[in-house]
Parts: structure tokens; C-alpha cells; sequence
């Protein structure tokens, strides 16, 4: 005979399950679970079977689990995960790649219909087309305040029409229409709320940051800080090449200004004495090249003059020639 195992032990079993599991694994998923059935879960943990555990379980049991772990362990850090358990949720370790950790959780969605009292994740827009429903079933559109009409003996939707809307209740009369129209218009999986990486807690919005985007915010932070150091004139390694680029144009406007002068702003001053030394500093192998450019064109032209020549000499040879 099987020996009952008491509530006690239970706990003890978890406490000892998780503790291994955080000892194991930097990296967590706290995931919503909200409606997703024991075949799902189980497809889930297929999925992810390798490098990852789901691990489900009451908050209260998790919280003092972690709570547990981090005084025995000295591990502060692993109490940031304890807000993050409130409602229907479960935990992900892993030691995989986030993102593709993630992306594999949504994978596993699976359509649901649209019940009495649920609250609507989405809005939902009945399309417009042909319903398949005999004429006699009009009053659930009716009360629905969709228009129709009858098309070769069957119930048509004129146009698409917003029955639910996102945060609202399914009613009664929603959820008849829908389940006669055969649509499922709501899907629930796992859904990842909130990443922990090794003490640290974020959105896993995050995770959808591409190299692109950190370059991109960070050219915009360095900007804020070289903005702010001129400013303030407060030299930091970002602005000192700014601050010495206005510093030689204040120099080089005054010595421009007055008979102040520096090696650097004799050059400018005597440009400014004689423009067409602006011309004179072009590049002379800027020069080369455009004479090399336009030097072929006129070879070619000199080939088919000669060759041109030859053809006539041939020609005239050929009439009076012996």
C-alpha cells in the first residue's frame, strides 16, 4: 500500500526543487498562465526540453521558497523575483538564449472560444461575408446590431463589425453568435511578463532590442552628454574634442579679426587675401585623373579616324588597284 505523502512534505519536496533550481540557474521567465490547459503546459515543456523547466506552483509557495533560498544562500538578489509573483503565474528556468527562449514559449498558443463573463483580451471584429446560417437566426444580429441581409438563402454580414472590445465582459449574445459562426477569436499560452538575469529584474520588451537599437539609444545618451557638458563647461571625454573644435574657431575668428596671428590662421587669412588660392589647393591629382578620364575618349577617336582612313584606302585600292 502507497504511503500517503502529507501537505508537509510537500512543501519540504518544492522547497528542496526550487532552491536546486535557483542554485542551477541564473536566468528565469515569470510567465501569465491564465487558461492554459494541462496539454498545453505538457506541449510546452516538450518544446522547451534540453536547456529549460517550467515550474508551476502557488505564490505564496514560491515567495517562501525564495525567500528561504536567499537567507540560507546570502543571495539578496533573488528577492527582486518575489513582486514579480502575483496572479496566475509560473516560472522558466533557463540557460538558454533568452529571446529565443521566448519566442519558443509563444509558439504554443492555442485558439479558445469566446465564453460568458470572460474578460476579452483583444477586440473582436466579426468580417463580412457570407454566414452559412438560414434566415431564421437574424435576431442574433439583430441584437447585436449587425447589419445583414439575405443572399441566396443564407444570413449575410454587410460589413465587418466590432462586437467586443478589449477589457470588456463577453456577453451572453456575443458568445452564441460567435460559437454559431464558428470563430475562435481569443488564443492563450504562456505568456512571458517579467525577465531575471542574474539579480537583475526587466521587461521582456527588452528582449526584442536589436544590436541596431542599443547603438541608436546610445548615440542618443551620448549626445545628452556632450550637450550637457557644453553647457555647463564641464569637460568630459565625449565633449573635449567639441570643446577643442570651438576653441581653435574662437581663436582662428579673432586672429581673423585683429593682427593677432598663429601658423594655422596665416593659412586661412591668406586665402581670404586671395580667393583664387582656393583653387590652387585643389588636389593635383585631382587634376591627373580628370586629364587621364577624358584622355581615352580621344585615342579612340584618332583609332577610328585611322582605321576609318585604312577602310577608304581599301577601298579605292580595290577599284583602281592591278
Amino acid at each position: 500500500m502507497a504511503v500517503k505523502v502529507t501537505k508537509a512534505q510537500k512543501k519540504i519536496a518544492y522547497d528542496s526543487k526550487i532552491c536546486k533550481l535557483l542554485d542551477t540557474y541564473s536566468q528565469i521567465l515569470v510567465v501569465s498562465a491564465d487558461n492554459v490547459g494541462s496539454k498545453q503546459l505538457q506541449d510546452i515543456r516538450r518544446g522547451l526540453r534540453g536547456d529549460s523547466i517550467i515550474l508551476m506552483g502557488k505564490n505564496t509557495m514560491m515567495k517562501r521558497s525564495i525567500r528561504m533560498h536567499a537567507e540560507k544562500t546570502g543571495n539578496s538578489a533573488i528577492l527582486a523575483l518575489v513582486p514579480c509573483l502575483v496572479n496566475n503565474v509560473g516560472l522558466i528556468f533557463t540557460k538558454g538564449d533568452l529571446k529565443e527562449v521566448s519566442d519558443e514559449v509563444s509558439k504554443y498558443k492555442v485558439g479558445a472560444p469566446a465564453r460568458v463573463g470572460l474578460v476579452a483580451p483583444v477586440d473582436v471584429i466579426v468580417p463580412p461575408g457570407s454566414t452559412g446560417l438560414d434566415p431564421s437566426q437574424t435576431s442574433f444580429f439583430q441584437a447585436l446590431n449587425i447589419p445583414t441581409k439575405i443572399n441566396k438563402g443564407t444570413v449575410e454580414i454587410v460589413t465587418p463589425v466590432e462586437i467586443i472590445k478589449k477589457g470588456e465582459k463577453v456577453g451572453s449574445s456575443e458568445s452564441a453568435l460567435l460559437s454559431k459562426l464558428g470563430i475562435k477569436p481569443f488564443s492563450y499560452g504562456l505568456i512571458v511578463e517579467n525577465v531575471y538575469d542574474d539579480g537583475s529584474v526587466f521587461d521582456p520588451k527588452i528582449l526584442e532590442l536589436t544590436e541596431d537599437d542599443l547603438v541608436e539609444k546610445f548615440a542618443a545618451g551620448l549626445t545628452n552628454v556632450i550637450s550637457l557638458s557644453m553647457a555647463l563647461a564641464y569637460p568630459t571625454l565625449a565633449a573635449v574634442p567639441h570643446m577643442f573644435i570651438n576653441g581653435y574657431k574662437n581663436l582662428l575668428s579673432f586672429a581673423i579679426a585683429t593682427d593677432y596671428s598663429f601658423p594655422l590662421a596665416d593659412k586661412i587669412k591668406e586665402y581670404l587675401e586671395d580667393p583664387t588660392k582656393f583653387a590652387a589647393a585643389a588636389p593635383v591629382e585631382a587634376a591627373a585623373a580628370a586629364t587621364t578620364e577624358s584622355a581615352p575618349p580621344a585615342k579612340e577617336d584618332e583609332k577610328k579616324q585611322e582605321s576609318e582612313e585604312s577602310d577608304e584606302d581599301d577601298f579605292v585600292g580595290g577599284l583602281f588597284g592591278d
